[in-house]
């Protein structure tokens, strides 16, 4: 299956047909149809990192499918990180877990990973 197979369900009319969660705590981040899908290749701090890497760079994985929010106050609950390398990591605002996606500052867009939320109504 692929990855844009794997979330097809939740994309309807290229928009988030669903609220999507924190996989963690199901606090509201996004709600339905507020952010568009989009492909690219980003290289994202995993969310737990190796104790053995702590002392040298963050251990990352690359995502390719993401939720595009043009205004940051679109978001329900959302939280920001440093700026490292003109983008800030996004994280949930109540249980502080993530990277969830990126913030670039240049075109200051968001983008939400689907891979790191949780798509439900409930």
């Amino acid at each position: 299956m692929t990855e844009v197979a794997k979330f097809a369900e939740q994309i309807t009319n290229d928009k988030n047909n669903t609220n999507v969660r924190c996989q963690f705590c199901n606090s509201l981040m996004l709600k339905a149809h507020e952010g568009k899908y989009c492909e690219q290749e980003i290289d994202v701090p995993l969310m737990v990192q190796s104790k053995d890497n702590a002392a040298e760079s963050l251990s990352t994985e690359t995502l390719r499918n993401f939720w595009q929010i043009d205004d940051m106050m679109t978001f329900e609950n959302i939280g920001f990180s440093h700026t490292v390398d003109g983008r800030k990591f996004l994280v949930c605002a109540d249980c502080e877990r993530g990277p969830v996606g990126y913030h670039e500052l240049a075109t200051k867009r968001c983008y939400l990973a689907l891979q790191r939320v949780v798509h439900s109504d409930k």
